[in-house]
């Protein structure tokens, strides 16, 4: 395939000296930096594993792919006493399960860890 898109390159870069077609290319580069964060090779890369990686990472001090983010800790299970929020750890250890001070969800729904867990072009 790229045998077939040779021709097409040499042509888009007829007529054009060495300098030009560098500059061309630094641009091109420097473009992709300030609009999708990775260099041209860092998005072929992240699209071919689906990873999120990036040189501007390495450049931050960090790895050059994101690591996988693991699941979120399950809230504690608070409940009233005199004047006071108790959290306990191990709610089923309690006698008579107390009615929580919080009634909110304890778990991820399906299209929050779908998000969570999405690839990168899709980020």
């Amino acid at each position: 395939m790229i045998r077939r898109l040779l021709p097409f390159l040499l042509l888009a870069s007829c007529g054009a000296t060495s300098e030009q077609w560098l500059t061309g290319v630094a641009a091109l580069g420097i473009g992709s930096v300030a609009i999708i964060g990775r260099t041209p090779v860092d998005a072929v890369y992240s699209t071919v594993t689906g990873s999120d990686c990036s040189a501007v990472r390495v450049e931050q001090g960090k790895s050059y792919c994101r690591p996988e983010e693991p699941p979120p800790a399950p809230p504690p299970f608070c409940t009233r006493s005199l004047g006071v929020v108790d959290c306990w750890q191990t709610p089923s250890e309690l006698p008579g399960r107390p009615t929580p001070v919080a009634d909110g969800p304890t778990t991820l729904t399906a299209e929050q860890e779908a998000h969570r867990t999405r690839i990168w072009p899709f980020y």
